[in-house]
């Protein structure tokens, strides 16, 4: 199957530490990839370059047949690891703001957020849960290619990571990609098609979950516990 998205010798150094040094692997659409990794292991660097937010030391990421730029951002729906609209906002403005951004984006998808959203509230005057789940509503009302989603359960209640995991399974289409980043692995495994395991700037696997469970024996979350050990 043609893949959606590659990575190539990908490196970005910081003067002279690596923070990705020589990523590679290829994700085919209709696949749910957990990134996971440790702290610093270079998953929301890798997310950054892949949404064209950084320029890479060396390196390439191709999404969609096409280098990073200007077409893969109109194909890439990112969600930021951190509020990334204005607090003073409220959640009737950003949808107003990514139907002008975005030639893919469904407005009326994006106002049925649920009532507990309170599109007339100032992003500023939300609860951080609430705040995620209206990030991700915008996030997935578009038709994108490629949704990459960074550490999008963090910080939230039970409940909340159960309503942020469901919009997320039904909310992307076959023909498109997503990828994820987290370290509450139990939470999602259950969704997931395939894993890449990040370590110190490196890809030190990317396997399907089915075969990685049938090798191990163990879960996701217990492989990752036992090779990431301290």
């Amino acid at each position: 199957m043609d893949t959606i998205y590659e990575v190539h010798g990908l490196t970005k150094r910081y003067g002279r530490t690596a923070a990705l040094n020589g990523v590679d692997f290829a994700v085919t659409p209709g696949k749910l990839v957990g990134l996971l990794g440790p702290n610093c292991s270079g998953k929301t660097t890798l997310m950054k370059i892949s949404a064209g937010l950084l320029q890479p030391t060396t390196g390439s990421v191709i999404i969609d047949k096409v280098p990073v730029g200007v077409f893969t951002k109109a194909v890439t729906s990112y969600l930021p690891d951190r509020m990334a609209l204005p607090t003073e906002f409220t959640a009737d403005d950003a949808v107003s703001l990514y139907a002008d951004f975005f030639t893919d984006f469904d407005k009326v998808k994006a106002n049925a957020m649920p009532a507990d959203l309170h599109i007339g509230d100032k992003i500023g005057s939300m609860s951080k849960g609430t705040q995620e789940k209206m990030q991700l509503c915008l996030t997935m009302s578009r038709a994108a290619r490629l949704y990459l989603l960074d550490e999008p359960l963090g910080g939230v209640d039970p409940a909340a990571r159960d309503y942020i995991l469901s919009t997320i399974l039904h909310n992307y289409s076959e023909d498109a990609a997503l990828m994820l980043s987290t370290h509450l692995i139990g939470d999602i495994e259950k969704v997931l098609d395939e894993v890449i395991l990040l370590q110190d700037g490196k890809v030190l696997r990317q396997a399907a979950v089915d075969e990685l469970r049938e090798e191990t024996g163990e879960s996701v979350d217990a492989y990752f516990r036992e090779v990431y050990k301290c």
